[in-house]
């Protein structure tokens, strides 16, 4: 998905929160259950932002007009390297309503918990905000 990428790239959290559908479900490669809601996912999505260094896609997998996508990543927390996944799924229209997360070595997936976990405050405070 190109305007994702694009605006996740430019780290443009706006255009990366008006992407998703109000009923869009995050699924984090560190935690059991999904996220449901568009307020919650905005709020993570954000956190990653803050969390990860170095942060560059590599490829793109699957078609362009698809509703299905791939978007294979790198990144770093602290000294720890990862490479990762975001699994992509768009609705009718064209919005993101399926965002799944999968990251690599074990190493790295500690360090992201870590990073996510000393955020969880801020994270529950701006899905408030954006619930209203």
């Amino acid at each position: 998905m190109r305007a994702f990428r694009e605006a996740v790239e430019a780290q443009d959290m706006d255009a990366v929160e008006a992407l998703l559908a109000e009923d869009v479900v995050f699924t984090s490669p560190v935690v059991f259950k999904p996220y449901p809601g568009k307020a919650i996912t905005a709020a993570i999505l954000h956190a990653v932002a803050r969390v990860f260094e170095d942060f560059r896609y590599e490829r793109e997998i699957g078609d362009p007009d698809g509703t299905d996508h791939a978007l294979v990543f790198s990144a770093r927390i602290g000294d720890r390297q990862l490479t990762g996944c975001d699994f992509i799924h768009v609705n009718e229209e064209g919005l993101i309503d399926d965002l799944m997360v999968m990251v690599r070595p074990l190493s790295g997936a500690q360090a992201l918990q870590e990073a996510m976990a000393a955020q969880f405050e801020t994270i529950a405070k701006e899905a408030q905000a954006r619930i209203g």
